[in-house]
């Protein structure tokens, strides 16, 4: 199996850590976070990794080329010579002929790609969602009203929850038919392409830990829930 991995943002959000290093090697745990991805893959047996690179490139190439990992499964290199979005690099990747995951570099998760991908081939779908489920609560009194406002409801700080995108996909090579090379283009746009075109697009719901490192305040989060289970994250370690 094969995978996609977008890391060339600048990783602003999580400035000042980004100031030097590029996100997906700022350290969780004392291991930089592509490594853990890249582990966590070849545990649930992806041989190949393509690691779409841009900002500090240099050093990601560097680490991964001394890393035991680059002698364990194939790693290789995209470079970006402009920002195409979250799903504009797989236009230009060459060597997608049958279904690959595609995902953010910057994700502490627990999730099972194997099985995944499974289901992505078995539901015969042009692309397959990571699914979580997130609660949100509105810190507010929440009113009902009826067409002639008048309060028919009255709910104190309701709790909300919603099916969200983990930003992990499994991908038919069909699904390069919707893009150009050298085009930006972001997930949510090719989602509503497919779904307009009729293709099917499916959820893979899990239960599993899931955090976006998209801030210091869910990096220290990352880090604290890392630290205190570094197994489940690692499984490739010895006991």
């Amino acid at each position: 199996m094969k995978a996609v991995i977008l890391a060339g943002g600048r990783g602003t959000r999580l400035a000042p850590y980004t100031t030097v290093l590029p996100k997906p090697l700022v350290p969780v745990g004392g291991v930089p976070i592509l490594e853990t991805v890249l582990r966590q893959l070849r545990w649930h047996g992806f041989e190949e990794a393509v690691i779409a690179v841009g900002y500090l490139s240099s050093l990601i190439r560097a680490y991964f080329d001394q890393n035991p990992l680059s002698q364990q499964m194939r790693i290789t290199y995209h470079q970006e010579q402009a920002p195409l979005g979250t799903a504009g690099p797989l236009a230009t990747i060459e060597g997608l002929d049958e279904s690959f995951l595609f995902m953010n570099g910057d994700l502490l998760t627990t999730l099972d790609y194997a099985a995944m991908m499974r289901l992505h081939r078995e539901r015969d779908a042009a692309l397959t969602i990571a699914v979580v489920e997130r609660k949100m609560q509105i810190e507010l009194g929440v009113l009902g009203l009826n067409e002639a406002n008048e309060i028919v409801s009255y709910t104190e700080k309701p709790v909300h929850s919603f099916p969200a995108s983990m930003g992990i996909y499994a991908c038919h090579p069909r699904v390069r038919n919707y893009m150009a090379k050298g085009v930006p283009l972001d997930v949510p746009t090719l989602v509503l392409r497919l779904i307009a075109a009729g293709e099917k697009v499916v959820g893979y719901r899990s239960d599993c830990f899931w955090l976006d490192m998209g801030n210091p305040s869910d990096y220290a989060r990352a880090s604290e829930a890392f630290e205190a289970n570094r197994a489940q994250f690692l499984r490739d370690e010895p006991i």
